[in-house]
């Protein structure tokens, strides 16, 4: 025991040594005191709870930097991350102390703003231009008003994440001054209006993400200076308008979505340039229209999900869509598409969803047998009244659903089961998580795989049946 307590008093010893050599400037003490007093309450007490912030007594979520031989507070996480975070009283607020931490480099509130409504743009944003390189807003639903125009101050920023918030209004100009922005997310809030062009400035850009708004008008012709680009998701707006050209300048982009939204004047030819490509989502644009004929699609050997379900699509399905070799994902449901079922989409080696129901579709489908007993329900051909299957090769074990054999009226295995009870909504809602039960990458033929998607996917539609 003699031992033990020696060694404590010792490891005390060094730490208060430590602090000592390196102190903490008052100021920059008091002003993090009372500016997490601010956001917990009052009953908050830092300085007898925490003498030593940067020091032998940290403060969970603080982070601290030495500057000149001196602590400074480098990044504040204030929300309900670990058991002993620091947590929002019901009605917090920002103190003006907070700005007065001149080497703060990362703020961040997650589920901090609950209750009493609060507006952030009228804040003094501009005190920061020196050093915020991060600054998080996740999950604050009384978190109100519009985005702060001095939020284009920070221009250290390499970070902005406003996720699941109350903010609305238009998105300023302004923020196109971010130019060391590699991350904005804005998804889920209320924003409205038009993208602002001078997004097209944001060159170091790797990740944007609008989606989950209320945001209109047409896509940025600026977008197409975007060439660091990995991610762009636009989904669950209400963008109109054609897809721009520009988009062929995202070589790098891993990542489209434009899903949801009222897009028209069909699929742009310069859409075969992005050979990055990995998803590719445009799903639920029912203005969009054109054909798929005019896309060289064998330029996409990257691609593993397309989602153009949706989307007013008229004309044949290509063939030359089965030289995309890594497609797992093939939606093209609910549109207008006709003519024969290529049966070298059966052959696409990773294949493990294909959704064709919906259609004016027509003639026999020459998949396999084997073909069918791997998708399973993944397969959907149903609401194509012309359609039918080979009733002499295919048992009816494995027939694909509401899809009657040639020169039958009627498959045995399906009477008194009406189509319309399977709708398209509620299995392309779920597309996503039943293929991502699927291969993960490219495979061939692994049996547990398949026969766990099917048993799972089996389980839905049963009841969606009941």
């Amino acid at each position: 025991m003699c031992s033990d307590s020696s060694s404590s008093s010792s490891r005390d010893d060094q730490e208060v040594e430590l602090s000592s050599i390196a102190p903490m400037e008052r100021k920059e003490q008091e002003a993090l005191y009372y500016s997490i007093q601010g956001f917990v309450g009052k009953w908050w007490n830092g300085s007898d709870l925490y003498p030593d912030p940067c020091g032998w007594t940290p403060i969970q979520g603080v982070y601290c930097d030495l500057y000149d031989g001196l602590w400074y507070v480098s990044a504040i996480n204030i929300g309900p991350v670990y058991e002993n975070s620091l947590r929002c009283s019901p009605k917090p607020e920002f103190s003006h102390h907070l700005f007065k931490l001149k080497h703060l480099k990362s703020l961040s509130f997650f589920s901090c703003f609950m209750i009493s409504p609060l507006r952030i743009s009228s804040l003094r944003w501009e005190k920061f231009s020196n050093s915020l390189e991060s600054l998080e807003f996740r999950s604050n639903p009384s978190l109100v008003g519009t985005m702060p125009t001095a939020i284009g101050y920070l221009r250290k920023l390499n970070s902005l994440v406003l996720l699941e918030n109350g903010l609305s209004g238009k998105l300023p100009m302004e923020m196109g001054n971010l130019v060391k922005l590699r991350k904005l997310v804005l998804q889920a809030n209320h924003f409205a209006g038009q993208i602002p062009t001078s997004f097209g400035q944001l060159g170091q850009l790797l990740i944007l993400d609008l989606s989950r708004n209320n945001l209109s008008g047409s896509m940025p012709l600026s977008f197409g200076s975007l060439s660091s680009l990995l991610k762009l998701d636009l989904s669950n707006n209400v963008l109109q308008g054609k897809l721009p050209m520009e988009l062929g300048n995202l070589k790098n982009l891993t990542l489209l979505d434009l899903g949801k939204n009222n897009f028209s004047g069909g699929l742009v030819e310069s859409l075969e340039e992005m050979g990055s490509l990995k998803e590719m989502v445009i799903s639920n644009n029912p203005k969009l229209g054109g054909d798929l004929r005019n896309i060289q699609w064998k330029y996409l050997r990257k691609l593993e999900i397309l989602d153009l379900s949706n989307t007013g699509l008229a004309g044949e399905i290509p063939g030359a869509m089965a030289e995309m070799g890594k497609l797992r994902f093939l939606g093209l449901k609910s549109n207008n598409l006709s003519g024969n079922v290529p049966i070298s989409l059966s052959f696409l080696p990773c294949i493990s969803t294909l959704y064709l129901n919906g259609n004016n579709l027509a003639g026999e489908v020459g998949f396999s047998g084997g073909f069918y007993r791997k998708m399973g329900w993944r397969f959907g051909a149903w609401d194509n009244q012309n359609l039918c299957y080979n009733g002499d090769l295919i048992s009816e074990s494995y027939a694909p659903f509401g899809v009657k054999p040639c020169g039958e009226r009627e498959s045995s295995n399906h009477k008194g089961v009406k189509n319309e009870k399977i709708s398209t909504t509620e299995v392309s809602d779920n597309s996503y998580f039943v293929e991502s039960l699927g291969c993960s990458s490219c495979c061939r033929g692994g049996f547990w795989g398949i026969f766990l998607v099917q048993q799972i996917t089996v389980i839905f539609l049963w009841d969606v049946l009941l």
